[in-house]
């Protein structure tokens, strides 16, 4: 059954549940387009509505290494874990009947998908939902396990295939799908060779076959991803010597990603790329102010080509936690040392650097600090809270890190109600390795959907010229749209040594606002886009164009 417009399929790897959860949920609330999310979970079992868990549940997840997490879809108790497909169409469905409708066309997917992966004799059985080998014979095995949500037309939740899963989790802790007299199975102990990747393969084409309208346009993050890629901090490992990315570690991220060349760094820059330099009394002003409250800006310490246009117009993006950042991204200038404790009165000086300023739109970025618990969250609110006390007709603006995706840190900051939350997706899903290594493409997403469901206005960013394709940052900006980002800046990339990222090309002027158009028509509140713009270029005037006219002074 063809919905009529594309389907837009992603590949995001191993994603914890929570996290993968925010952004189904923002793409069910907010989206107009047909999505499916195809991924793995880290071990987790997770119950719907009506589950009994008195008989189902056997065990503490806890003690066997599970997230446990309650779902509003149907069906009982169930696990997802590593050598798991699982799926989540978010589709809008016309002439809706009921879920069951639905249920079938899902279960004739994975039927369809099995039977090209040899396995002939997977069927249904009447009285269960999901997908079974021998369903007609005398043996049924469940290999696949389904449970859905519709409301308004539109889906959620989806399937779980089991390719080379630990049965253990499903035989020995759990009653799955609190069927207690039907076994369970997959394809590796049914005799079925398959890697991930090709699994995902055949189910993406079937996919599209009856859900894609004209098209579908798939993005995958890089298959492959290995321990030694992330920061000591983002391993777990604590602080380590100073993070040298260098020239060989950068290409094969690239050229894994399908990126095989680059500018070189002596390469001149096309006229639009050369930025005006401005020198008047507001700009030493500013930079007065800034040295006599030892503070950190990221206009200077991230080598930013705006710096003295946003100087002189009176606007800075003070960076907080110090000027050592604990993950080492490809396209970062920050020092990567390792960072010191936060100084307990940065939040006050801030604020004061902001009173004698006179800023009505404060901008506050902040470096990564996994060595900390709750990743900084905590003293970014503090910033807030002062700037709020001192300055209480100023904005504030807060860009974040992802605070390793844990919801309990980022709410410290949701608390204290920043006008508006920028978290940066960077670049496109393929070349997320490569960028930023110690982050991920779903996550990311996943921190503007909790700051979205929190009811704040949100704002991401995208860097151009790396070797993304066209179709690929069109990908971006609809995901972006579609889970409700009200604003995103799109800007050229920037080589900032010979040991960073080489860029791939100078995009020109005329790509910028052709994104900006696409990205506007998807939904997105207001998109600045051209080669020098930065996250926080003209940050006031693009809050003043999303926000409530009576928030706007």
């Amino acid at each position: 059954m063809s919905l009529g417009s594309p389907l837009r399929i992603r590949w995001l790897g191993r994603v914890p549940y929570r996290e993968a959860l925010a952004v189904q949920q923002a793409l069910f609330d907010h989206g107009r387009q047909q999505h499916l999310l195809l991924l793995e979970h880290d071990h987790v079992f997770t119950y719907g509505r009506h589950a009994d868990l008195d008989n189902n549940l056997r065990c503490n997840p806890a003690d066997v290494g599970a997230d446990f997490v309650a779902v509003k879809r149907g069906g009982d108790i169930t696990y997802h874990g590593p050598g798991q497909l699982v799926g989540y169409p978010i589709l809008s469905l016309p002439n809706v009947k009921g879920s069951l409708e639905h249920v079938r066309a899902v279960e004739d997917l994975l039927i369809d998908t099995l039977a090209e992966l040899g396995l002939d004799e997977a069927g249904r059985l009447p009285e269960y939902p999901g997908v079974w080998v021998d369903a007609a014979g005398k043996n049924p095995r469940k290999i696949a396990a389904i449970g859905v949500r519709l409301a308004r037309g539109r889906t959620m939740h989806g399937f779980a295939l089991n390719i080379t899963t630990d049965m253990a989790f499903m035989r020995q802790h759990i009653v799955a799908c609190g069927i207690a007299d039907l076994p369970v199975t997959s394809l590796a102990e049914e005799g079925i060779e398959a890697t991930m990747q090709q699994v995902v393969d055949i189910v993406a084409r079937l996919a599209t076959q009856r859900w894609g309208g004209p098209a579908a346009e798939r993005q995958d993050v890089v298959w492959q991803q290995r321990p030694d890629d992330l920061s000591p901090f983002s391993r777990g490992d604590g602080p380590g010597a100073a993070i040298t990315l260098g020239p060989p570690r950068s290409r094969g991220r690239l050229e894994q990603a399908g990126v095989t060349a680059g500018l070189s760094i002596e390469s001149r820059k096309p006229e639009w790329l050369r930025p005006k330099v401005r020198l008047g009394p507001e700009v030493m002003q500013l930079k007065k102010t800034i040295r006599e409250l030892d503070l950190v800006t990221v206009c200077e310490d991230a080598g930013c080509p705006n710096l003295s246009d946003c100087w002189a117009d009176g606007t800075a993006t003070f960076m907080v936690l110090g000027e050592r950042c604990t993950r080492a991204c490809g396209f970062c200038l920050v020092d990567t040392r390792k960072p010191l404790e936060p100084a307990a009165d940065e939040p006050e000086r801030i604020a004061e650097a902001i009173e004698r300023l006179g800023l009505d739109h404060a901008v506050l970025t902040m470096v990564a600090r996994d060595d900390l618990d709750d990743g900084g969250m905590t003293h970014v609110a503090a910033c807030v809270t002062a700037i709020r006390a001192l300055c209480p007709n100023s904005r504030v603006e807060t860009l974040i890190s992802d605070a390793r995706g844990s919801l309990a840190s980022l709410q410290h900051l949701f608390d204290v109600r920043p006008d508006v939350l920028n978290h940066n997706l960077e670049t496109v899903a393929r070349l997320q390795r490569a960028m930023r290594p110690s982050a991920g493409y779903a996550r990311s997403l996943s921190v503007l959907a909790h700051a979205k469901a929190a009811g704040l206005i949100t704002k991401s960013s995208v860097m151009v010229g790396v070797g993304e394709t066209d179709a690929e940052l069109v990908g971006a900006l609809a995901d972006l749209a579609e889970i409700g980002c009200d604003i995103v800046t799109i800007g050229q990339y920037l080589r900032p040594t010979s040991h960073h990222l080489p860029i791939a090309r100078w995009v020109e002027p005329h790509e910028f606002e052709r994104w900006k158009q696409i990205g506007e028509a998807f939904g997105i509140g207001h998109v600045e886009a051209s080669p020098l713009t930065r996250s926080s270029y003209h940050a006031k005037h693009a809050a003043e164009q999303v926000m409530p006219v009576s928030m706007v002074s």
